[in-house]
């Protein structure tokens, strides 16, 4: 009989390397009129991907777009938001998931009276430098300076790193 507990030694039962990120922390940023707070990046995954918590006020969201090496993923928690999908939208609401695979043309838009919060990432992880470039250090207690606040398109350099183009609006 062992006298050693076979757990202690197992580094199934020791390794550690989760990530834990408490409520309300993470770098935030005003991106447009939206409020992005990055959970984790893709140094801290080791680029496995890239997680964001979203505040979308009214009208809020981006230019549609496409991330040819990039897939991304968005779960509304609160009110409704309007998905670009190619050529079609498709309304989510609290609750709903919405998947789009690298190379597909989408945008999100809160058509909504309410401000929308969603979760979304992406596959593989970096795309948190492309988002967040030129984007505004939220202030605690302070909302987005709607309609005055842009930071433009990102710079090319980063656009072409991360595959990402800006395309029109069907709409």
């Amino acid at each position: 009989m062992s006298l050693i507990d076979p757990h202690v030694t197992d580094p199934r039962y020791t390794k550690r390397g989760a990530i834990y990120v408490p409520s309300g922390e993470g770098e935030t940023a005003w991106v447009f009129a939206d409020t992005y707070t990055l959970k984790v990046g893709g140094r801290e995954t080791n680029g496995a991907l890239t997680f964001l918590e979203a505040t979308v006020p009214p009208e809020g969201g981006p230019a549609p777009h496409v991330h040819n090496d990039h897939d991304e993923a968005f779960y509304v928690i609160s009110g409704k938001l309007e998905f670009l999908n190619g050529d079609e939208t498709v309304t989510a609401e609290a609750g709903g998931f919405f998947f789009v695979p690298r190379g597909t043309r989408h945008r999100f838009r809160n058509r909504g009276y309410h401000a929308a919060k969603m979760i979304f990432f992406f596959t593989p992880g970096g795309m948190e430098e492309l988002l967040l470039a030129g984007a505004t250090p939220a202030k605690p207690g302070v909302a987005p300076p709607i309609r005055e606040l842009s930071i433009g398109e990102p710079p090319t350099e980063l656009m072409e790193r991360y595959a990402t183009e800006i395309l029109p609006d069907p709409s």
